[in-house]
């Protein structure tokens, strides 16, 4: 059936590179499906099988990563997990299964990156002493706007 096409990595060298080169998941760790895509396109739509999901298990990527990235991945990508630790990414944008294949890779490539960046430590600051007495006198003139309009009530 031409809507249950699969490929492991669909050959060509499609290997995904994060950071710049300096971790690439290899095309075999990644399974790529194809089927046929909702949309317009007309009789293409119903013949050719343009929609593309890649499936990559996240434990797979153990060998690349140190523990406290894998970590970081797991927990960053947990709402998109499937209950076998499945990371899906599918792409039917295109008319076409190639721009749709590149489309899914650099979506997987940019989702990987984000959860692996290290988020920056927030350095609390205090409030200057200026903007403490601006916040009090706004609370102080607000303060008074409401009591203004209260009124005296029935005499």
């Amino acid at each position: 059936m031409a809507g249950d096409g699969r490929g492991a990595g669909g050959g060509g060298g499609g290997d995904v590179t994060l950071f710049g080169g300096r971790v690439r998941v290899p095309a075999h760790l990644f399974e790529e499906r194809f089927s046929r895509s909702g949309g317009p396109g007309g009789q293409n739509v119903n013949k050719v099988s343009s929609r593309v999901e890649i499936r990559l298990p996240i434990g797979s990527l153990e060998p690349l990563l140190t523990p406290e990235e894998m970590r970081r991945a797991r927990g960053a990508l947990a709402s998109r997990l499937t209950a076998e630790g499945i990371l899906r990414v599918v792409s039917d944008r295109f008319r076409d299964q190639l721009r749709n294949r590149m489309d899914c890779r650099e979506r997987l490539g940019a989702l990987l990156e984000r959860a692996l960046r290290k988020k920056k430590k927030r350095v609390p600051t205090r409030p200057s002493r200026a903007s403490k007495e601006r916040r009090l006198d706004e609370k102080r003139r607000r303060s008074e706007r409401k009591r203004d309009r209260r009124g005296t009530g029935p005499d």
